[in-house]
């Protein structure tokens, strides 16, 4: 029986339009998945049907949606809600200093009533704190994972967080449908499959399903229909059946697309024999939350491309970040022999550091800022450049036109979708966003440059257009490169190197052509070499 019906969606945004003619269909216990480039649409479409209120606020959309063959024109998410449609969105809403259980009942906890209650007002009830951990853990129970109910959000990994979100979704009553926003971005391969198999289970019970992913292989393993979008349109509308990860990357981008193989062994711009130490660590601790680093020590080389791996919550993300200087650390770092202290973000940006954070929005981004300027924000603070000195020095201003033409050149470079320099940063796809965080990084030509989870939340074609950018940028300038990334097909496509972390240290470094299997035994911490 079909659910959702959408027919002749358009929408209009900030002049663009990234929307036109959306018709198809969803049945009950049905599992589509939606898949395009970043820019594609795929994001605004689920906002319309989630009745965001960014929808409302640029003047609406076009055409007519369908829930059980009634028109519905959602004016707020709580309307959506209400009727049976839940929404995990790409980037995180959880609340970071409450726990599990409290974010997942949020807005719904059952309550205790009293006298002070009915004299005072509802606010006076007790939480029964019981019945919402029953309640949390049930949800969570129903996904495979193992959440403690009164962990903070702020202390747990990012796979985590993810899981957290799904399961105050599911644990609504009268659930129809579950709209995924790329669920997978921020999960290892482990915790991904984990999450598909609890969406088969979610199906067999009647919930439709709208899977978003760039991981096309996973679209392949759990989509009963696939549903491509390129430039606003539906491009292709088919049955699972038959159909390959080729397939869908050509309806995606409309011309064939390869994987990044030539990486493999990556010497990098200097030469084998003139190779000496670029960065070393040695007993770096790292207090981050949900990534703490216990006691970590290694060399990279200098003009290598070094890659960092490892499950979530193991400590591989705290590694750039203490070392950064975002979290509190401890321990020894020098870059080509000249110590820097640890714990001071303008000290390791003055030493030559640059640092792509796996969070684009809360760390990388200056979000209500243009593009220009926040490209050129951090060589702006760090060196002073894109800045003009007037009466003599005694005040600068920015240099408009040298950040437009900076910003025009990785525009084009990194292919980022835009309407132009002067487009605001939070109007982007993420994967966009993510390009422009490359920029930024860039710009500063760094001696190293750490890149943390680059390609999150990255379509098929961009990702290629990264991996690509980071293997020219380290070939033709030389420049030394720390990547972190939770897909290791991803690190031993373009990496000479890889440290694997398992609780907080490293379990091992390994080359990009040893077996799959000696990597996943440390990454289980069953073997350390």
């Amino acid at each position: 029986m079909s659910l959702l019906q959408l027919e002749h969606v358009s929408k209009i945004f900030y002049g663009t339009r990234v929307l036109q003619d959306i018709s198809f269909s969803l049945n009950e216990g049905e599992i589509m998945g939606l898949v395009g480039e970043n820019g594609a649409g795929k994001t605004t479409l689920m906002h319309i049907l989630f009745g965001m209120p960014v929808i409302a606020e640029t003047g609406g959309f076009g055409g007519t949606i369908y829930i059980q063959s009634a028109p519905v024109n959602f004016k707020s998410p709580f309307d959506a809600l209400d009727a049976g449609i839940g929404m995990v969105h790409q980037e995180f809403s959880l609340i970071p200093g409450f726990t599990a259980d409290e974010n997942i009942m949020l807005n719904r906890e059952p309550r205790a009533y009293g006298v002070a209650s009915m004299v005072f007002g509802d606010r006076l009830g007790v939480l029964k704190r019981g019945e919402m951990r029953e309640r949390s853990v049930r949800a969570i129970n129903k996904l495979g994972v193992k959440i403690d109910p009164e962990t903070p959000v702020s202390e747990m990994p990012v796979g985590h967080k993810q899981f957290t979100e799904i399961a105050r979704e599911i644990n609504r009553d009268q659930v129809k449908l579950l709209v995924l926003d790329e669920p997978t971005a921020a999960l290892t391969e482990s915790e991904a499959d984990i999450l598909l198999a609890s969406m088969r289970g979610l199906a067999r019970e009647g919930i439709a399903i709208i899977f978003i992913s760039h991981r096309l292989s996973e679209i392949i393993t759990i989509a009963d229909r696939i549903v491509v979008l390129r430039d606003g349109a539906v491009i292709k509308n088919t049955e699972n059946k038959q159909v390959g990860v080729a397939d869908i990357a050509l309806w995606m981008v409309g011309r064939t697309v390869g994987t990044v193989q030539s990486g493999m062994g990556q010497t990098g711009g200097v030469s084998q024999g003139a190779r000496k130490a670029a960065l070393t660590v040695e007993r770096l601790w790292v207090d981050m939350p949900g990534e703490t680093v216990k006691d970590v020590s290694f060399t990279v080389q200098e003009g290598e491309i070094f890659g960092i791996g490892g499950l979530a919550g193991q400590g591989k993300l705290g590694i750039p970040n203490g070392i950064m200087g975002l979290y509190a650390a401890g321990g020894t770092v020098s870059l080509n022999g000249q110590p820097i202290p640890i714990g001071s973000v303008k000290a390791a940006l003055d030493a030559g550091l640059a640092f792509v954070s796996e969070d684009r929005r809360g760390v990388g981004l200056l979000l209500d800022e243009s593009l220009d300027w926040n490209i050129a924000f951090g060589v702006m603070q760090t060196r002073g450049a894109y800045l003009k000195s007037w009466c003599g020095g005694l005040f600068k201003l920015r240099d408009e036109k040298a950040m437009k033409e900076l910003a025009e050149e990785y525009i084009k470079q990194l292919e980022i979708k835009c309407t132009g320099p002067k487009q605001k940063a939070k109007e982007l796809s993420g994967g966009n966003q993510q390009k422009v965080c490359l920029a930024k990084a860039f710009a500063l030509n760094p001696t190293l440059l750490f890149v943390s989870e680059p390609t999150r939340g990255i379509d098929v074609g961009a990702k290629k257009i990264v991996l690509d950018t980071l293997m020219r940028y380290n070939r033709e300038r030389g420049t030394t490169i720390v990547m972190i990334s939770s897909e290791l097909e991803e690190l031993r496509s373009i990496c000479s190197r890889i440290a694997i972390i398992a609780e907080g240290r490293i379990a091992g470094i390994l080359p990009p052509e040893a077996d799959a299997a000696e990597f996943g035994l440390l990454m289980s911490g069953e073997k350390i070499l």
